[in-house]
């Protein structure tokens, strides 16, 4: 296996005194890509809650190491910086406040995190202006407020065109499929792929396979009553698609 870059162990967590997560273990190597599909209310979207620090969460029992630091000491803020990014099933518009400036606190603010100084207005732009053409987004979407009358896949795109330019260790697809056209679904796809390299990692979390046609996850996990109830390849997706979650 590749160097671990995340490893969850025995994670249960609740919202109130409802337990969602029943002994969730996962480990995910560098470079690999991971999916985990399950019917609804399994606890998919629970679980990257759980990960990126949602407080509406209690972890009660079990450990998450992300890079061999505890990830469940670290406030989201410090999770975001050490790395873990997450695309949202429906991404929120922020009125008043454009691309570019979300962009910039949110690079500057990691690069203080790690102790670097702030890119240069002429540095940011240029990584702005390279990161949009590497999305297909067009320049003039840098003044436009974030998300705010976006479509579909316009939200995609600017979800997309975020990972890049914030380059996380591990990104988190939480059902970014869900409603998507074809051609949407291939901006995210196309994303992932553009974006994975021998050190990054992913986890796509859905319902369906159709993004993983796209995709092709190292490693097919089904989570259900909140559980990891079978790991596979990529057949075992289609296997999915065929007989269902209630084999399980």
């Amino acid at each position: 296996m590749n160097d671990i870059l995340l490893k969850i162990s025995n994670l249960h967590a609740s919202i109130g005194d409802k337990e969602i997560l029943r002994g969730i273990d996962l480990c995910i190597g560098r470079g690999e890509i991971h999916a985990i599909l399950g019917p609804n209310g399994a606890g998919k979207s629970t679980l990257s809650s759980v990960l990126t620090g949602k407080p509406q969460y209690t972890v009660t029992s079990g450990s998450a190491f992300l890079e061999g630091k505890d990830l469940l000491a670290m406030k989201p803020e410090e999770r975001a910086w050490a790395g873990i990014f997450m695309s949202f099933q429906y991404p929120v518009e922020i009125p008043g406040v454009s691309i570019t400036n979300f962009m910039k606190t949110a690079i500057n603010s990691k690069r203080a995190a790690m102790g670097l100084e702030p890119l240069s207005a002429g540095e940011f732009l240029r990584l702005m202006k390279e990161k949009m053409a590497f999305v297909k987004m067009k320049s003039e979407f840098a003044k436009r407020e974030v998300n705010v009358g976006f479509s579909g896949g316009e939200k995609k795109r600017n979800e997309i065109f975020q990972m890049a330019m914030l380059d996380p260790t591990l990104s988190i697809l939480d059902e970014t499929d869900s409603g998507l056209d074809v051609d949407a679904l291939k901006i995210v796809a196309d994303g992932v792929r553009a974006l994975h390299t021998p050190d990054k990692s992913a986890i796509i979390i859905t319902h369906y396979k159709k993004l993983l046609d796209y995709v092709h996850p190292d490693f097919v996990h089904v989570l259900k009553d909140g559980r990891i109830v079978r790991t596979g390849g990529p057949e075992l997706a289609d296997e999915i698609e065929e007989k269902g979650f209630d084999q399980f």
